[in-house]
């Protein structure tokens, strides 16, 4: 999964990544190059018991990576920060992390 401060939405073209999944014509997403990908159906991804839950996930045709939306993150509650080296997300309220991003050339974070 990528972290994307481009996109509005989450998005996958792996329906096996989801948990529960809807499947119906949701129209088109519009890529930065102007290229169109047809949404399929949303869904959840993860446990729905745990905090690692993802909602509204698109599950778009074609689509090569999973893409983590950065607006969608912080609209549900995740505070994201940024270095040099890493990119962390945690809850803003239980303060849990949840996600942490490294370069493939870091060996510490």
């Amino acid at each position: 999964w990528y972290l994307d401060s481009g996109c509005s939405r989450h998005m996958t073209g792996d329906p096996s990544k989801f948990s529960s999944l809807k499947l119906k014509n949701e129209g088109f997403v519009t890529y930065g190059d102007n290229n169109k990908g047809k949404i399929l159906g949303h869904g959840n991804i993860g446990n729905p018991s745990s905090s690692t839950l993802i909602e509204n996930v698109l599950l778009v045709e074609g689509m090569k990576h999973n893409l983590l939306s950065i607006s969608q993150l912080s609209d549900k509650g995740f505070k994201i920060e940024f270095d040099n080296t890493c990119c962390l997300s945690c809850d803003k309220l239980t303060k849990e992390i949840r996600f942490i991003e490294k370069e493939l050339t870091t060996s510490t974070c």
